[in-house]
């Protein structure tokens, strides 16, 4: 590839991609889906990618870079659409809210919630992601201590830090991991190597933040909620698709992505099932069939044309995932792009070639506090380096908690700052980032000594 980080076009594509950063920071601000300014992004770094190599001659080294791109992509975009399809489905069917009620239904203390959200928190996150974790456990530190600001405060951060750092040991738990697993770095059965220090990443700070949680009896009132029907099914048919991903992998080498799909076909078939023989499934329907009847009615003058509309599970999805997953495609065609004009060979020579492995991981780690993990990750990955699984290790530790450090540097801080507005802010956050500082640095050293007491290369 041709080193074009001194040219004009590599220097506007890389200002294009920090404008388009910009605005992804600023979106609590000014309210713009992070996804636009990035997919807009994206075009404009390939278009100049085009153009770079056309000066030169070469009209098909920027064509089959961005082809790659776009497949490294898919892969990852089905694997994502799979699986949150699968815990918006739980969702839907209201296993969560069960759960979010019987912890409610407890009557546990303000300080027995913070240590249960907590732990519930670092628990889940490896199954259902980190995202969906913090705010499940998010909305029951809301629902028992709303009158107290200062406990919702404290144990929005403790969701948050055990969100983060339960989603490292799993490939289902974080994007970044997830992406570790598939570029075939770390093998599933290795990542509980990271489970040890992962809990040392969450225990210190909330060890530390639980000195000042104020004591006292629960504050929510209780009403029983009920999972509908298929809940549980739903719930099986989830724990078979991640083992199917896991063992065609594994043992036959293929992407995990086809067992993903594969089991979103057979939860498609369930759904379809479910339409014909949920009683509250097909009284929806009978009311929307009634309601299209009429619209269509109206607008062809007397002329009816029927339409049935069946459950449909990516219904409960689009709500929420779309833009995640659109942010996912900026992101990886923007780093993607720079990296065909050289800038990630750049950095990889700057960082991994200057200071080493290690240092290099955690000042990556430390900087997910600001910016985003997954174009970081996926900047590391395409650099191509050469490290040991000790190493891959570790840089999923730091790149998956790294963003605990600020409330702005996670997911899980971002969607919680929204869900707690006005209680929960940077503000609050930043009060205790030297307590999660201390447990980032502390976990990074436990990682260290496993990965060297287990041999691990």
């Amino acid at each position: 590839m041709i080193d074009f980080t001194t040219s004009g076009y590599g220097l506007l594509a890389l200002a294009i991609f920090a404008i388009s950063y910009f605005f992804v920071i600023a979106e609590d601000r000014i309210h713009l889906s992070k996804s636009k300014p990035v997919m807009v992004g994206a075009g404009l770094i390939w278009i100049l990618v085009g153009i770079a190599y056309a000066s030169t001659g070469d009209q098909e080294t920027a064509g089959l870079a961005l082809r790659e791109a776009i497949l490294e992509y898919a892969e990852l975009f089905l694997f994502l659409l799979s699986a949150m399809t699968f815990v918006h489905m739980m969702e839907e069917r209201h296993l969560f809210l069960v759960l979010r009620s019987w912890l409610i239904a407890r009557d546990f203390s303000l300080r027995r919630v913070f240590w249960v959200t907590g732990a519930a928190t670092f628990i889940l996150s490896p199954v259902v992601d980190n995202l969906s974790a913090a705010l499940l456990m998010g909305s029951v530190v809301m629902a028992v201590g709303g009158r107290t600001p200062e406990f919702v405060a404290l144990g929005c951060i403790n969701v948050v830090i055990a969100a983060n750092a339960g989603g490292v040991f799993s490939p289902f738990g974080d994007i970044t991991s997830l992406m570790v697993w598939q570029a075939g770095h770390i093998n599933f059965s290795k990542f509980i190597y990271l489970l040890p220090a992962a809990l040392v990443n969450w225990l210190v700070p909330a060890l530390i933040i639980s000195l000042k949680v104020p004591d006292g009896p629960p504050q929510a009132a209780h009403r029983r909620q009920l999972m509908k029907q298929g809940a549980l099914v739903v719930t099986a048919l989830f724990v078979a698709t991640a083992a199917l991903s896991v063992i065609v992998h594994s043992q036959l080498g293929l992407p995990p992505v086809l067992g993903m799909m594969t089991g979103l076909g057979i939860l498609k078939l369930y759904g379809f099932y479910l339409s014909h023989h949920d009683p509250m499934l097909r009284e929806m329907e009978l009311r929307q069939h009634h309601a299209d009847t009429l619209a269509n009615t109206r607008e062809t003058k007397g002329d009816h044309v029927q339409v049935v509309r069946r459950f449909d599970m990516f219904r409960v999805v689009e709500r929420a995932s779309w833009d995640t997953l659109m942010f996912f495609y900026g992101v990886v065609l923007c780093v993607g792009g720079l990296a065909t004009l050289g800038y990630l060979q750049l950095v990889s020579t700057g960082l991994y070639g200057s200071l080493g492995a290690t240092s290099a991981n955690l000042i990556l780690g430390l900087s997910s506090s600001l910016v985003d993990n997954i174009p970081i990750m996926y900047a590391v990955l395409s650099m191509d380096q050469t490290l040991p699984l000790a190493q891959w290790l570790l840089l999923t530790l730091v790149i998956g908690t790294g963003g605990s450090l600020l409330a702005i540097g996670s997911a899980a801080g971002v969607a919680l700052m929204g869900q707690a507005s006005g209680i929960y802010t940077f503000r609050s956050h930043l009060k205790w980032s030297w307590a999660i500082l201390l447990g980032y640095l502390l976990s990074s050293g436990v990682q260290v000594i496993v990965a060297s007491s287990l041999g691990v290369g």
